[in-house]
Order: C-alpha cells, then sequence, then structure tokens
C-alpha cells in the first residue's frame, strides 16, 4: 500500500472511522490469517486470534510510532496474542526440562514437494507448545534465548522442544512421502 494512504488509513483507524478499520481489516485479514493458522491447531482457533488480534489493533493503533514497517507491527500484535493464550493456557504442561537434542534439519527438497497447506497442517498437529517454539524459530526468527523468555521455559526447553518439533515433522514427512533417511 502507497504510504500516503497507509498513513490516512491508519489515522482513520485513530479517529475510529468504521470505513477505515473495515479497510485495514481487508487489507491485511489474509496475511495475519496465514500467521494465525501457523500458531493454531485449526481454522477456527486461527479465526478467534485473527479477530482477537484485529480487536488488539484497533485499541493500540494509536502507539504505532510508524518505525519499521505497519505490517511487521501488526504481526507482532498478533504473535503477541496468541503468546499471551498460549501462556494463560498452556505453559504448564511444558515445564518439562530436556537436555540437549541433535538439532536435525530437513530436507528442502521434501519441502519443496508440499503445498503452503499440506505444511501448515502438519504444524497444526503439533502439540501447543512444539508448535509455539517450531514457528517462534524457524518462522518468526527469535534466538532460544529470546523463546525461553517470552514462554517463561530455560533455552535448553526450547531447544528441546524444538528438536522434537522438527523429528515429529520430519516422521510426517516421511509417511506422507514414503520417504526413508539412513
Amino acid at each position: 500500500m502507497e504510504t500516503s494512504k497507509l498513513k490516512d488509513l491508519i489515522k482513520g483507524c485513530i479517529d475510529e472511522n468504521r470505513e477505515s478499520q473495515e479497510l485495514l481489516f481487508r487489507t491485511y485479514s489474509a496475511k495475519m490469517f496465514a500467521v494465525c493458522l501457523y500458531y493454531s491447531k485449526n481454522n477456527t482457533d486461527a479465526e478467534d486470534y485473527l479477530h482477537n488480534g484485529f480487536i488488539k489493533v484497533f485499541q493500540s493503533i494509536k502507539q504505532y510510532k510508524a518505525k519499521g514497517s505497519f505490517e511487521g507491527w501488526l504481526r507482532k500484535i498478533f504473535i503477541n496474542i496468541m503468546l499471551e493464550d498460549f501462556r494463560k493456557t498452556k505453559i504448564r504442561s511444558m515445564e518439562m526440562e530436556m537436555g540437549e537434542v541433535n538439532d536435525q534439519v530437513f530436507g528442502d527438497d521434501i519441502i519443496s514437494q508440499l503445498s503452503t497447506e499440506e505444511i501448515t497442517k502438519l504444524i497444526q498437529e503439533l502439540s501447543p507448545a512444539y508448535r509455539m517454539v517450531f514457528n517462534l524459530y524457524a518462522i518468526e526468527g527469535y534466538t532460544h534465548k529470546e523463546i525461553g523468555k517470552m514462554l517463561g521455559i530455560s533455552e535448553g526447553t526450547s531447544k528441546s522442544n524444538l528438536a522434537r518439533a522438527r523429528k515429529i515433522l520430519q516422521d510426517k514427512f516421511k509417511l506422507h512421502f514414503k520417504f526413508s533417511y539412513n
């Protein structure tokens, strides 16, 4: 979106103009829904996160400082909404402290054969703890130290959950393609 149009749109949202809010929603909802899908168990949960995220956006838009991209600012709000929910409902199930686990990476050749929808579905099948760590690390690019602070877990637990998530995904990919690794 052109910078001047975006500024006008943000101004309209600050003024609580419903047309501006609707246009902002229509402009960014598909991208934010994709983000929500990665962190949710299913489409219904993703829709809830999308709804809650836009409520938070409209409540917080006055705080946008126009530093960095607006889309990045939105994405951060949505991720924080999902982190808050995760902390409230799931954090106790993550408390198992595990040692360092081998950090295997699955091959690009396997991933390139899957559609975005297939990858999303496989990620959604992960447990909430593994899904959250996997997404924060592999998709958002946070370090294990940062993830530990965000989720209130140790760096080792973050590494362990990532390794387990990757192993589960790797096994799912093997089943999906009847592909065997040595």
